[in-house]
């Protein structure tokens, strides 16, 4: 890890850029690359699969990524692909994604993280998951997420999720089993979603590109009601391109073309942390001012500001959180005294919270207003997304409830209030720790900027290239074994 808090940009490193796809010629390749040589006839769709199940054999044991592989399934789904006359035209012709655990895949248990979850076999496939299979789209996995998805690493009794960068180290949550099956290989891009960063601090411990798209804009339906309105689905991928395709599948849309603005933008950049008393490391500051003089140099207009974001919504985001906790519980059926005790604490600490009625819809409605005027002569936001490296991997779980929400609020601070206030935000790897994984920025636009966020994700990518995937685990080199 880097200890004395040195930066370079992912520019310097010599390993970044395209790479020749490893010895199968087909593990490796982007989402994007998959589904146009299924368009032409150079891969089938079984084909591809069975390459990436291979792969998911060989590295999985390392990393925990996945709480369910589907082999069977998934090379019956792939042939199907195979026989469909429609395989020209489906955007993700082939691709293997991996799923999260908490939203429902036909003929799959959904746990949402918890042992104490008892439900059978789904009955029919979440929105997203029907849209990512209508694109072509094979589901060789589920991914393991931590206790109803409510914490910033990804751990359970008998397991813990590791982060490819360094096993040592979380791939955060609470879609680190998507992240840590995307940074390893093992699938091109994968489902997540994101209720107080649970995509965004996935993809700054991992390398990885994401999009928390605004409200409403892809179908929700998580848990009980998406955590009071702060949910949202997305994808985590190590492109630009694959993650806009993967976006416009999940969306609805019909390009998924970023929208250039076809002028220079006005940036505001903020360092300030939201948590008093916590602020980014040396080489998040070092990565954020590389950025800055990036963009400046592209043309567009930076300036300091900070965005309004009061105690009062920091509140209103903790007891959401809170109430999450406890509403969903209440919604999967799962006995309260049978949850892990952090998890148990929390529940209990949302009974309360929904007793006293302080989740107030009025309260995250004025703060959406009060964030979506900060852009009124502002394009987007720069800001940090955590405070330094990833949390350590160990079993949380056996961790008090005070000990792992003081650890998610001391490492992700800049997270959570996008969420509250319903607007998009997207995170990309945008410098380097040296023998560590990639440092992490975040942008965030108002509403319906995701095509902008997308474009500019783009123009990083080509700026600051970044590796693809963690070293060890890389499957265009001969790294894995």
């Amino acid at each position: 890890m880097d200890a004395s808090g040195g930066v370079g940009t992912a520019q310097d490193d010599d390993r970044t850029g395209n790479a020749t796809p490893g010895a199968a010629g087909i593990v490796g390749l982007s989402a994007t690359e998959i589904a146009a040589r299924v368009h032409a006839g150079e891969l089938t769709a079984v084909e591809v699969v069975r390459a990436h199940l291979d792969h998911i054999e060989a590295v999985d044991a390392r990393i925990g990524a996945f709480r369910v592989v589907r082999r069977e399934a998934a090379l019956a789904e792939a042939a199907a692909v195979d026989a469909s006359p429609a395989r020209f035209a489906l955007p993700l012709a082939g691709v293997p994604v991996a799923i999260k655990d908490n939203v429902a895949v036909s003929g799959e248990t959904c746990t949402d993280g918890s042992s104490a979850r008892s439900a059978g076999p789904e009955g029919k496939d979440h929105p997203v998951v029907k849209r990512l299979r209508k694109a072509g789209a094979v589901v060789v996995g589920i991914t393991r997420v931590p206790e109803l998805c409510l914490y910033a690493a990804t751990d359970a009794p008998g397991t813990v999720t590791r982060n490819p960068w360094d096993t040592a180290l979380s791939p955060a949550g609470s879609s680190g089993g998507s992240a840590a099956a995307v940074a390893s290989g093992s699938v091109p891009i994968a489902h997540g979603n994101d209720g107080m960063g649970s995509l965004r601090l996935p993809a700054a411990a991992c390398g990885l590109v994401t999009l928390k798209p605004g409200r409403g804009v892809v179908p929700g339906g998580i848990g009980a009601d998406d955590w009071s309105g702060m949910a949202v689905n997305g994808a985590l991928a190590t492109t630009v391109a694959d993650l806009a395709a993967a976006h416009a599948v999940l969306a609805g849309e019909e390009s998924p073309s970023p929208a250039d603005p076809g002028r220079p933008l006005r940036i505001a950049v903020s360092s300030r942390s939201p948590v008093p008393g916590v602020g980014a490391d040396a080489a998040t500051r070092a990565t954020l001012d590389a950025v800055v003089a990036q963009l400046r140099a592209a043309g567009h207009t930076v300036v300091r500001r900070n965005p309004p974001i009061t105690p009062g919504a920091a509140a209103g985001a903790l007891a959401r959180w809170m109430a999450g906790a406890e509403d969903d519980a209440e919604f999967l059926g799962i006995d309260r005294a049978a949850l892990q005790p952090r998890s148990r604490t929390h529940a209990r600490v949302g009974r309360v919270v929904r007793r006293l009625g302080l989740v107030r819809p009025r309260t995250q409605e004025r703060f959406r207003e009060r964030m979506t005027a900060f852009f009124d002569d502002v394009d987007l936001l720069l800001t940090p997304v955590t405070t330094g490296p990833p949390l350590p991997a160990r079993p949380w779980h056996e961790r008090g409830f005070l000990a792992n929400i003081a650890a998610n609020a001391r490492w992700a601070p800049w997270t959570a209030a996008w969420n509250l206030a319903g607007l998009p935000a997207a995170v990309l790897p945008a410098g380097t720790r040296p023998d560590g994984p990639p440092v992490p920025v975040q942008f965030v636009g108002p509403p319906g900027a995701e095509g902008r966020l997308l474009w500019m994700a783009g123009e990083l990518e080509r700026r600051l290239p970044w590796r693809r995937y963690a070293p060890t685990f890389d499957p265009t080199t001969a790294a894995t074994g």
